[in-house]
């Protein structure tokens, strides 16, 4: 069977994620205090490490945003070691290297993405920053910008046709050119890792919805992923492409395979983000 991992972001985060699992199946990096202010990311390697135990494995690896780091962890591109070390760096740049003002995103739901690119388009026209930052399938767009210009632009948005839009819990203009500063001050974090060769598991990138390969710079790469924005929907084509029978989200929240069942219908996913769940799946695949 053809697989493909997915990792959720940020933003899925809940209280007590992976408290059971780590009852269960004690893992030394969480037991580590310095470890737990990136719980999304130890609770996904968390899972993955049990189900690589039982020889469950993926041809495929995709994230979203965060994600992508489990996936090239998981990939054995970056060591865990220093994948724990980026997100740290990574975290503590995109939120305190950001111009002070006040910034909103919200998800734009049942409108074509080149409609959201084009009003945005106009209101960048007026002198008012929003732009798309998150394409996370074909009917739903994340859009971000400063607070007034969101709030414009949601209306204008609503008068195009968008079926329902959803202000997010997010401060930050995360994926866009407003973060350039931290992306700069990221990318000398950068410079001290060493990446290895990529394998045979395929690993999605954010940037541009295709594989890493061996001649990419995965420096310049990771660094742009900060101003860029995320292209999950072109991720999900490329696994359609590919034939994907199994996608298999590993982490808190349903939030990608809800994306990938958006797009199609009939795809067979899932949901790995509880004790329960993991042996649920362990024992089907035994």
């Amino acid at each position: 069977m053809k697989r493909a991992f997915l990792f959720p972001g940020q933003g899925t985060q809940v209280v007590g994620m992976g408290k059971d699992i780590y009852e269960k199946y004690e893992e030394e990096m969480l037991n580590q205090t310095k470890y737990t202010q990136i719980a999304i990311l130890t609770t996904s390697l968390a899972i993955l490490e049990v189900l690589k135990s039982n020889n469950i494995k993926a041809e495929i690896a995709v994230g979203l945003s965060l994600g992508e780091y489990v996936a090239l962890i998981y990939a054995g591109i970056i060591s865990f070691e220093d994948g724990i070390r980026l997100i740290q760096k990574r975290g503590y740049c995109m939120e305190t290297l950001v111009p002070d003002e006040k910034y909103s995103m919200a998800a734009v739901i049942g409108l074509d993405s080149s409609k959201i690119e084009e009003v945005c388009n106009e209101m960048k026209k007026q002198g008012k920053f929003v732009v798309p930052a998150n394409y996370n399938c074909q009917v739903q767009t994340a859009i971000s910008g400063k607070l007034d210009a969101i709030d414009e632009t949601i209306e204008k948005l609503k008068k195009a046709g968008a079926k329902r839009i959803i202000k997010l819990n997010t401060s930050g203009p995360f994926h866009t050119s407003e973060l350039k500063a931290a992306k700069e001050a990221y990318s000398k974090e950068l410079e001290k890792i060493s990446f290895n060769q990529i394998n045979e598991i395929k690993v999605i990138k954010n940037i541009d919805g295709t594989y890493y390969q061996e001649k990419d710079n995965i420096k310049e790469i990771l660094a742009n992923h900060i101003i860029s924005p995320v292209r999950f929907d072109k991720a999900i084509k490329l696994m359609e492409k590919e034939k994907v029978e199994e996608y298999v989200e590993i982490g808190p929240g349903k939030t990608l395979t809800g994306f990938v069942k958006k797009d199609n219908k009939e795809a067979n996913i899932v949901n790995i983000n509880s004790l329960e769940t993991l042996e649920n799946y362990i024992n089907k695949e035994k």
